[in-house]
C-alpha cells in the first residue's frame, strides 16, 4: 500500500479552514474519507458478526462511531451510540435536540432513534435490540462504552448476553486504506515540517511551554488540527511524560518535544531531541543509540513477524549496550511502540508477549528512546505502515544532533 497523497479535490476544499492553509511543498494533501468507503467498513464488520455468530454491536460516540458513521461526536452524560446489526443498517440512538446535527453527520444510510430528557435511552436500546429478533445472538459491546451505558441496558434486558467487540472492532480499524495512509501521511509532513520551521527558533529561558507554542502556532498554520503533546527539559526528558517541575532552557540544554496533530481525524506523533548549544559526548552517544534502536525495531517489523518480536529485537540490542535489563532503567522503560490512527494509541503495541503477526496496513509509532534518571532522556519517534514487503516510514529520522529536525 501507497502512503502517497492525492491531488487537491472539492472535499478537501471543504475541510473547515482549508483556504486559509499555506500551501507546501513538503506536505502532500489528502481526501477525506469518502461515505462509500465507511459504508464498507460497515460491511465487513457486519461479515466478522455474522462469521462469530454475533447479532449486534454497540459503538458509543468517539473514535469509532466517527470510524463507521462520519459522526464526529464527544462524550457526555447523555448517550449518543450506534447500534449496528448483522444484517440491515445501523441505528444511531442520540438525545432529540441533537438530532439535526446528527442526522447532518451521519453519512451512511441508516435510522436516527431520539430520546427526550426525561426519558430513558437504555430502554430505547433494548427495544431496537428486541425488534432485531437476535434469538440467542450475544449483543458485542466496543471496549470503550462506558459502564452506565452497559448496566442501563443489562437492567433494561436482563437476559442479554454481551460479549467484547474489541476483536472486531481492531480487525477493521488496525488495517488501514490507501485513503487512511494517506491521511496519515498529510498529519505527518504537517508535523514533521513544523519541527522544521521551529529550528533555531527556541531562546534561552524558555520552558516547556512557550517551546511547545512555537510548534503549536506551527501546526495550525500548516493545517494540523488539534495540536498536542508536550515538551521536557533537562532532567525532565528522562521522564517519558515528563516532571510537574517548571525546567527552562539554558546552555547545553536536552529538550525533548513530542508533538502530534490530526487531519480528518487521523494522528500524527513524532518526537525530536534537542540540545541547545553544543552537544556533549554523552548526549550524541546516546542520540546514536536510540537511532540503532529505531533501525533495529525497522529491521524486525516484517509482515509475518509478531508486534511482540519488534519490541524483543530493540531490548536485545539495549541490554547488548548495557541498559535494562528488560524495561529497567537506565533504559527503555516504555513499549518500542503503539499503533496508530483515529486514536493517537490504538491496538496494538509493539510490546513484548504481544502475538498479533503484522500485516500490510499495519501502523506504529516506532520511538525506542532512552532514559537516564536524574540527567537526561532522548526518544525519536517516527511513525509507519507495514507495506507488503516491509515497514515504510512516513517520516524519515534525522541522523544527527547537528541536525535535530532533519
Amino acid at each position: 500500500m501507497a502512503a502517497t497523497g492525492t491531488a487537491l479535490s472539492a472535499p478537501l476544499l471543504a475541510r473547515p479552514g482549508f483556504a486559509q492553509i499555506k500551501t507546501n511543498p513538503q506536505i502532500k494533501r489528502a481526501a477525506p474519507i469518502t461515505p462509500e468507503e465507511r459504508q464498507a467498513r460497515l460491511a465487513k464488520i457486519q461479515e466478522l458478526m455474522r462469521q462469530q455468530g454475533i447479532g449486534a454491536t454497540i459503538v458509543e460516540a468517539g473514535s469509532s462511531l466517527f470510524y463507521f458513521t462520519g459522526i464526529n461526536w464527544w462524550r457526555s452524560e447523555r448517550l449518543t451510540a450506534a447500534l449496528i446489526p448483522a444484517e440491515g443498517q445501523v441505528c444511531i440512538v442520540t438525545p432529540e435536540f441533537e438530532e439535526p446535527s446528527i442526522e447532518e453527520m451521519l453519512v451512511v444510510p441508516g435510522e436516527v432513534r431520539i430520546w427526550n430528557e426525561h426519558e430513558n435511552p437504555h430502554a430505547l436500546v433494548a427495544r431496537w435490540i428486541k425488534e432485531q429478533a437476535l434469538g440467542n445472538r450475544p449483543v458485542a459491546i466496543e471496549d470503550t462504552v462506558r459502564f452506565f451505558a452497559v448496566n442501563g441496558l443489562k437492567k433494561e434486558s436482563p437476559g442479554i448476553e454481551l460479549v467484547s467487540a474489541e476483536p472486531i472492532v481492531t480487525a477493521c480499524r488496525m488495517i488501514k486504506s490507501d485513503t487512511e495512509l494517506a491521511l496519515l501521511q498529510e498529519a505527518a509532513d504537517i508535523v514533521d515540517t513544523a519541527y522544521r520551521s521551529i529550528d533555531g527558533k527556541i531562546e534561552l529561558g524558555m520552558d516547556g511551554k512557550d517551546v511547545f507554542a512555537l510548534m503549536s502556532a506551527a501546526i495550525t498554520e500548516l493545517g494540523g488540527t488539534s495540536p498536542s503533546g508536550g515538551v521536557q527539559i533537562n532532567e525532565g526528558s528522562a521522564l517519558p511524560h515528563g516532571s510537574k517541575i517548571r525546567e527552562t532552557v539554558r546552555p547545553g540544554s536536552v529538550i525533548l518535544m513530542d508533538c502530534g496533530c490530526t487531519v480528518d481525524g487521523y494522528f500524527a506523533d513524532i518526537s525530536r531531541t534537542a540540545v541547545y548549544g553544543d552537544p556533549t559526548k554523552r548526549q550524541r552517544e546516546v542520540y546514536r543509540q536510540v537511532r540503532l534502536g529505531q533501525e533495529a525495531a525497522m529491521e524486525a517489523a516484517r509482515p509475518g513477524a509478531t508486534a511482540g518480536a519488534v519490541d524483543d529485537a530493540v531490548r536485545a540490542l539495549y541490554e547488548s549496550m548495557g541498559y535494562g535489563p528488560g524495561y529497567g532503567v537506565p533504559g527503555l522503560p516504555h513499549r518500542t511502540g503503539h499503533g496508530i490512527g483515529l486514536d493517537i494509541h490504538e491496538p496494538v503495541n509493539l510490546v513484548h508477549g504481544e502475538q498479533t503477526v503484522l500485516s500490510p496496513g499495519m501502523c506504529f509509532s516506532n520511538e525506542p528512546g532512552l532514559y537516564i534518571p536524574g540527567s537526561f532522556g532522548v526518544r525519536i519517534e517516527d511513525c509507519f505502515y507495514t507495506s507488503e514487503s516491509g515497514p515504510v516510514y512516513f517520516t524519515q529520522p534525522p541522523n544527527s544532533l547537528d541536525a535535530p529536525f532533519g
